[in-house]
C-alpha cells in the first residue's frame, strides 16, 4: 500500500529536529531505519503529517569505547555494531545479538536507537541493553535526561520517552565475564519466540555476579533480579542453572499468537535460557 500524503523533514542537526517537533507536535514523529513506522504508515496504522528522517544527524552516530564506558550513537546501524572491531572486543554479545537480527539488508539499515525506543516487544536490543544495565539518554525542548534501560519500558510500544523527545544514545559500563546471546525464531528475519541476554561473571569458582534479560516473552522486555541472584555465590552447576532457569521463566507472560500457544513459549523459553546460561558459563 501507499501512505497518506505527510511532509518530509531531513534536519541536519538534534536542535533542528527538535524544532521541527516541537512546532508540529502529535503531528509529527521521527524516523531511524524505519523498519517498524514504514510498514505502519503504508498500512494506514500510523497517519503522519510530518517525518524527520535522523539520517543526516551526525552527531547521533557512532561508536565510542572510552576507558570503562561504551557510549553508542542512536543511528548507528546494526552491521556498523557487527563491524566494530573495538566494540567486538570490549562488549562480544553486542556482535553476537546483532548477527541474529532479521537479514543483511536490514542490518545496514536499522539502528540502535530505532530498535530501542519505540517500545516494540519483539525487538532484540531492549531487553540486551537491560541485561548490560544500559542507560538512555535523551533530548527534548526542556534539555537532556538519562532513564535507564531497566526502567525505561512500561507496556509494548508505550515508554518513558516524552513524545517530543528523542533518543540520541545509550551507554553502559564495558561487560565483564562470559556472555551469550540465544534465540529462536521460525525463520530468517522473524522476530524470535523466544531470546534470553546472559553475562556472567566467575571468580574463584564462584559466580561474583549475573545478569538475565528476555526477549518477546511479555508486553516488555524482562529483566529478572531473581533469576540473576540465584546463580551469584554458587558453582555455576546444574542446580543452581535450574534454580535460574525456573526463576526467569517466573518472570514471562508470553500470549498466545502465530508462533505459537502459551505453553509452548514458555517451554521454548525454558530452553532458550538455559542455553544461553550454560554458554554464558563456559565462556566466564
Amino acid at each position: 500500500m501507499i501512505p497518506a500524503r505527510f511532509e518530509y523533514h531531513r534536519p541536519s542537526d538534534v536542535s533542528a529536529a527538535l524544532a521541527i517537533l516541537t512546532e508540529h507536535g502529535d503531528d509529527a514523529r521521527v524516523l531511524a531505519g524505519g523498519h517498524s513506522l514504514i510498514p505502519m504508515m503504508k498500512l494506514r496504522m500510523a497517519a503522519i503529517e510530518h517525518l524527520i528522517d535522523l539520517q543526516d544527524i551526525a552527531e547521533l552516530k557512532g561508536i565510542s569505547v572510552d576507558g570503562g564506558t561504551i557510549t553508542i550513537g542512536a543511528m548507528t546501524t546494526q552491521h556498523e555494531l557487527i563491524d566494530n572491531a573495538d566494540l567486538a572486543k570490549a562488549a562480544p554479545i553486542l556482535r553476537e545479538a546483532a548477527l541474529q537480527i532479521a537479514d543483511p539488508q536490514v542490518r545496514y539499515v536499522g539502528t540502535v536507537g530505532g530498535n530501542v525506543a519505540n517500545g516494540d516487544p519483539g525487538n532484540d536490543m531492549p531487553g540486551l541493553m537491560q541485561c548490560l544495565g544500559a542507560t538512555f539518554h535523551l533530548v527534548g525542548p526542556g534539555g537532556t535526561r538519562d532513564v535507564a534501560a531497566r526502567d525505561y519500558y512500561e507496556a509494548a510500544y508505550m515508554t518513558d520517552r516524552e513524545d517530543d523527545e528523542i533518543l540520541v544514545s545509550v551507554s553502559f559500563p564495558v561487560p565483564e565475564g562470559g556472555y551469550a546471546y540465544e534465540k529462536q525464531k521460525r525463520k530468517i528475519g522473524d522476530y524470535a519466540t523466544a531470546a534470553c541476554a546472559v553475562q556472567v561473571t566467575m571468580a574463584g569458582g564462584s559466580c561474583t555476579a549475573a545478569s538475565i534479560a528476555m526477549t518477546n516473552l511479555s508486553d516488555t522486555p524482562i529483566w529478572s533480579k531473581d533469576a540473576g541472584a540465584v546463580l551469584v555465590g554458587t558453582d555455576c552447576g546444574p542446580g543452581a542453572i535450574g534454580a535460574a532457569v525456573d526463576a526467569a521463566v517466573a518472570a514471562i507472560d508470553p500470549t498466545e499468537d502465530n508462533r505459537g500457544p502459551v505453553e509452548f513459549k514458555k517451554h521454548v523459553a525454558g530452553v532458550v535460557i538455559r542455553r544461553a546460561i550454560e554458554r554464558a558459563i563456559s565462556r566466564a
